[in-house]
């Protein structure tokens, strides 16, 4: 899309100049010259400053959180995935965290390579060849190869418990090695035909299995798929569940239980998967579930939830250890020993910041905790 294009398509024109949405911006908190309201701004006014050159829109967290609170419903965060796109049109793009290392592997994947990343599923529950429903995993895999041996997190720890889990509501999941990365990153660093030819493959992947409804656990996968694949791959013909609300309502009726925990927590809500798929209370459930249990909500919570402080692997900053720093006193300010994530990218990026804390606070994965609780 062009400039006006871009603007007519998330309703930039409807700006009033209020500035709730810089006011409200984690970045912008931590670092003045960035504001969503200037860039609209820009754009608008067709200022003599290229807007895909200004070094802003790759600084953008993608969080919603401005747009949360806009009194125009404009979406900026789209604004920005858009104007992104366009600028690595022209060849213009900003320098990806990791040495690039994510990006690689997902354009890799959207060839035609061989994979072999679903052993650890058959070592550590059922799984099955055909089914209706199917385990979309997501990177996991590929986040443990580079956080495992020298962060000593065990990123696979995550689905292992999540297949667990599902094997005690009596699902024996499709996986595959087929599978490839959702695209997510991609398509928020603006490499759109990559993320078409990911989309393409995971879509004719599960349409080949025949399976009706896939699961996720990756709060990313889950919105990739229900707002943006459709637009690569039409109707996606099967059902999106996240696994959370799945296993929630399992819980509630009576059909898994857990152990008792005692301490005081706090939940981190990721942005993708509340303020932007609105699941709230599903999460909040299950910690609860855990018998002894004190759930404390931070200051920022539910739909004013704080960023992790990175997204898509862009542009990690001394603005994001601040924001990530932030958010672990947060957890501590309301008395929790422990802050629990619902999403891979949360849980790396709090725990790179905590290494340089010195604060009595851990930071778990929501299913790893429910799986080691279970009682089987």
């Amino acid at each position: 899309m062009n400039l006006p294009e871009i603007i007519d398509h998330t309703q930039a024109f409807y700006c009033l100049d209020c500035g709730i949405c810089t006011g409200s911006c984690p970045v912008s908190r931590t670092t003045p010259d960035f504001s969503p309201r200037l860039m609209v701004e820009k754009a608008l006014m067709d200022e003599v400053e290229n807007p895909f050159e200004d070094i802003n829109i790759w600084s953008c967290l993608s969080c919603g959180q401005c747009s949360e609170r806009c009194p125009s419903n404009i979406d900026y965060p789209e604004f920005v995935r858009l104007v992104r796109e366009e600028a690595v049109r022209l060849g213009k793009s900003s320098i990806p965290a990791h040495r690039g290392l994510f990006q690689t592997v997902m354009r890799l994947q959207s060839m035609n390579v061989r994979q072999s990343k679903t052993d650890w599923a058959r070592e550590a529950g059922k799984v099955s060849e055909t089914g209706d429903t199917y385990f979309f995993v997501g990177c996991a895999p590929f986040f443990d190869v580079e956080f495992h041996d020298d962060w000593g997190l065990d990123m696979m720890d995550s689905p292992k418990a999540a297949l667990k889990l599902m094997n005690a509501i009596g699902i024996e999941p499709v996986v595959h090695d087929d599978e490839r990365c959702c695209g997510h990153d991609l398509m928020w660093n603006g490499d759109k035909a990559n993320f078409a030819k990911l989309a393409r493959k995971n879509v004719d992947l599960i349409r080949s299995l025949g399976c009706k409804r896939v699961i996720f656990s990756c709060p990313e996968g889950y919105m990739t798929f229900n707002r943006y694949y459709p637009e690569v791959v039409g109707e996606l013909g099967f059902e999106t569940l996240h696994f959370y609300e799945l296993l929630a309502r399992e819980t509630v009726a009576g059909k898994i239980s857990f152990s008792g925990l005692d301490g005081v927590f706090a939940y981190h809500d990721p942005c993708r998967l509340g303020r932007q798929a609105g699941i709230f209370d599903a999460p909040r459930q299950l910690i609860q579930s855990i018998p002894g249990i004190k759930l404390n909500e931070m200051a920022h919570n539910r739909e004013s939830g704080i960023c992790c402080g990175t997204s898509a692997w862009m542009n990690c900053s001394a603005c994001s250890k601040a924001i990530q720093k932030s958010r672990l006193e947060e957890a501590v300010s309301v008395g929790a020993k422990t802050l629990v994530t619902a999403c891979p990218k949360c849980r790396a990026h709090l725990s790179c910041a905590l290494r340089d804390m010195e604060i009595d606070l851990q930071i778990k994965d929501i299913n790893s905790l429910l799986g080691e609780q279970l009682n089987v």
